[in-house]
Formats: C-alpha cells, sequence, structure tokens
C-alpha cells in the first residue's frame, strides 16, 4: 500500500510539471455510455500519472451568460457573492445562499499528492477562504432579480446544507447540525444556534460538504456524510461515520446510519409518488477517464451500495485491502449512472409549474464538472424524466456553455433549487452568481 501511493504521489508530481492539459489517459467511450440504468463499465485503467485535465476559472465577461436548451431562458438573478455552493427556498420564496469553502483540513494537505491537489484546486477556482455565512435574497418585485440582499447567518463553520421545519431552521456546517429560530420574512438572524448532532469532520475532513433534508413529517433530519479519502487509502478507521447518510431525530438528536457504502453523497430530495428519499453520488477517481460514472439512486434503509469495496454494484475494485467479498455480495446496484468524473451535486425534484409543461416530473441535476476525466464530463445542469417514481429515460441538457473554446471554466454549476415563481436557481461558485432558469415564452 506505501509503496503505491508514494508512486501514485510521484505521478501528481510529475503530471504537475506537465502541466493540466495532458496527463494521465485519454477517454475511449462518449460520455454517453456512462449514463443511464446499464452504464459500459470498462476494465479500470490505473495510470502511474493520474489523469488530471483541470479547468482553470476564469469568470463570466461583462454579459456572459450560460446556454440553455431550446425553450429556456436565463438571467442572473443574484451576483458578486462569495463562492456560492448551496441554496433553500424558503415558503415566502426568499432565497438562503450557502457561501462557503473547505474548511482548515491540516491532515487532509499533507504529502506531495496533497501538495498538487491544493494547486490543481486553486486552479480551479475551489481553494477560496471560506465566508462561513448564508446570505439571504428577496426578490420582492418579481421581475426574477433579487433586488434585496442581507447577511442572513455569520460566524458558520463551512456551512452548506439547510432545511426549514416549521419555525426551526437546522444549518449543516462541516462538523455539527445547528437549529436557528426563523420567522417568515426576517431578514437576519442573531439568536446562536443550538446544537443538535455532531457529524464526522476532524483534521484530515477529506470530503467536507454536508447537506441536509426533513422527513415529510418533519420528525427527521436525514444527513448526507462522504468518505474521508477516495478508496480507504488511510484506512477504514478513518471512514467510522462516514460514506454514508445519516438519519437524525429532531426531538432527542439521536443519530443512526441510515444507508452506507455510498463514497460521496450530496444533494437529497424525496420522490413525491413513492416518498423514496433519492440521492445524488460522487463516485472514486483515478482508476481512468471511463471510469467511475457518478449516480442518482433511491436510498433504502439499511443498504449497502458498495464503497470502498466495489462500485456500481458489486464491481471489485481491486485496490482496496484487504477485499472483502462479504460486503461485495450485499452492494446494492444504483439506479441511474451520470457519467463518469462529472461531480453532480445539486439535486432538486420537479413536479409542476412552468418548466414541467417542459420537462414533466423528474429531477434536476448540478453538475459540477470533472478534473480526473479528459476530455472534461459535467460542467452544466441535466434533467432526468421520472414516471412511476423512477428514472424513465434519457437524460437530457438544461444549462450548459459553462467552459470557453479553451476549456476555461467561466463558472462550475453547484446546488440547484425550484424557486418560488417556478424557475430553477443554479448557484455557480466559480462565477459567484446565481442564475435563474424559466420557460420562453416569447
Amino acid at each position: 500500500m506505501e509503496r503505491r501511493l508514494a508512486l501514485r504521489s510521484i505521478g501528481f508530481a510529475l503530471a504537475a510539471s506537465l502541466g493540466t492539459t495532458a496527463c494521465g489517459d485519454r477517454a475511449k467511450l462518449p460520455l454517453e455510455a456512462g449514463f443511464g440504468p446499464t452504464p459500459t463499465l470498462p476494465a479500470p485503467r490505473q495510470t502511474l500519472i493520474p489523469t488530471i485535465k483541470v479547468a482553470p476559472a476564469r469568470g463570466w465577461p461583462a454579459g456572459g451568460k450560460p446556454v440553455t436548451a431550446p425553450g429556456l431562458v436565463v438571467n442572473l438573478f443574484a451576483d458578486r457573492l462569495d463562492h456560492p455552493r448551496w441554496l433553500h427556498v424558503l415558503p415566502n420564496g426568499d432565497v438562503l445562499v450557502a457561501e462557503g469553502s473547505a474548511p482548515r483540513r491540516p491532515e487532509d494537505s499533507k504529502g506531495i499528492k496533497a501538495f498538487f491537489m491544493r494547486r490543481f484546486m486553486k486552479k480551479a477556482g475551489a481553494a477560496v477562504p471560506s465566508a462561513d455565512r448564508i446570505t439571504i435574497l428577496r426578490d420582492a418585485d418579481k421581475d426574477g432579480v433579487a433586488e434585496v440582499r442581507r447577511i442572513f447567518l455569520g460566524g458558520l463553520h463551512s456551512p452548506f446544507g439547510m432545511a426549514l421545519v416549521g419555525d426551526d431552521l437546522y444549518v449543516a456546517n462541516t462538523d455539527a447540525i445547528l437549529r436557528f429560530p426563523y420567522r417568515s420574512g426576517t431578514l437576519n438572524i442573531e439568536a446562536a444556534g443550538a446544537h443538535v448532532a455532531d457529524l464526522p469532520a476532524g483534521p484530515r475532513n477529506h470530503h467536507w460538504t454536508k447537506t441536509i433534508i426533513a422527513s415529510a413529517d418533519g420528525r427527521k433530519i436525514y444527513a448526507t456524510v462522504g468518505s474521508n479519502s477516495n478508496v480507504a487509502e488511510h484506512g477504514m478507521d478513518e471512514e467510522e461515520g462516514r460514506a454514508a447518510i445519516w438519519e437524525i431525530d429532531r426531538a432527542t438528536g439521536r443519530s443512526r446510519i441510515f444507508a452506507s457504502g455510498l463514497r460521496n453523497p450530496n444533494g437529497m430530495a424525496w420522490e413525491p409518488a413513492t416518498n423514496r428519499l433519492w440521492t445524488v453520488v460522487n463516485e472514486r477517481d483515478e482508476i481512468g477517464s471511463d471510469l467511475v460514472p457518478d449516480y442518482l439512486t433511491s436510498v433504502q434503509e439499511g443498504g449497502f451500495y458498495g464503497w470502498p469495496y466495489s462500485y456500481f454494484g458489486q464491481h471489485v475494485d481491486k485496490r482496496v485491502k484487504p477485499p472483502r467479498p462479504d460486503y461485495v455480495a450485499r452492494a446494492l446496484m444504483p439506479d441511474y449512472a451520470l457519467g463518469p468524473h462529472t461531480a453532480s451535486l445539486g439535486l432538486a425534484f420537479l413536479s409542476g409549474g412552468r418548466l414541467a409543461e417542459l420537462y414533466g416530473q423528474g429531477m434536476f441535476i448540478g453538475q459540477h464538472g470533472s478534473w480526473n476525466r479528459n476530455p472534461p464530463s459535467g460542467y452544466k445542469i441535466i434533467f432526468v424524466p421520472f414516471a412511476n417514481g423512477r428514472p424513465s429515460g434519457p437524460a437530457r441538457d438544461v444549462l450548459a456553455g459553462f467552459l470557453d473554446a479553451k476549456g476555461k471554466a467561466y463558472g462550475r454549476p453547484v446546488g440547484v433549487a425550484i424557486n418560488g415563481d417556478g424557475g430553477l436557481l443554479v448557484a455557480d461558485d466559480v462565477g459567484n452568481r446565481i442564475w435563474r432558469v424559466t420557460v420562453d415564452r416569447q
């Protein structure tokens, strides 16, 4: 194991010396082959020099904006934000925006590989100080542009997920869930947050983002917790409670693992026909541009989804030592692949409103974009149609144009949310903007 990690670190150093445009392997399959319920899964390809193709952050030029699918239009809902990552729309239409970046992670910063990964992430616009706040946006005149902006909550710790249950607003910091009193229409909360439950964090905290969602009856809060590594290369002791979705009882704060083996789950949504929880998951890296597809899946209570021992069901990852065939044998296959290395993060279910006139029911997914695929993947918003509570057809592009012709990133989409007027809001953390997508009435 130590020899393999040392060779990989050397590979990262070589990659850095060669630049970020031609390292490692190149995809042999079209991106579409990695989508759907039965994606193509070729043999793994592990190279000394990892596949690294980072899209340098450029930012949007004056008047620039993403490109919509036919029948849609996009406008700038808000700009001049500070690394906006996640969105939550309140019942009165106000929009909460979590502005934050990675916390201090001293153990995740050690070694040659970590040194060069920091360089790559800085180039991609990810290595910025965390604003540690939630901003509120209000479109009071309903013209599709937020003209009111306030700091809603400050002094947080790499905040991400948010959920409102009655008069209680829950916020997921990187290390804990807090509860704040909320009154409809307020533009600022000054009360200190009450501690609800700790979440795995610590000095490594590799996948630091934590999203949350409330159950329909409001009794439970579900929280995503990503793994502390790519494929448990630091040992399973460091993965205690991670790569999982937690269930927290609101009344008592007691928690349990609801589902596990999910490498890095992020967005969650309830499918209303079945009242089943769905999530998007970022899968593992460094076994080729064509592996492994990220995925969208329903979440079974007590279900195990393979990480780190297998991927997309029972496809064994031979890098993980010691192997655990007993775990592999019970690994569940995800419902729908979303393409390799797309970094699918945001998730929102569409069940009605203007956008449903074009799309019907289904899931909007924010794909933040790859660093471990050549050519790049993601950097767009897609839609997966649903029927009878399940994915029912090919994914459709909704919003693209986040990369320029030279492969630089104008922006990178993250969180998505259905707005009060039935439009789709998209958080763009490189562009520092929120976009609003609606039906073109012209």
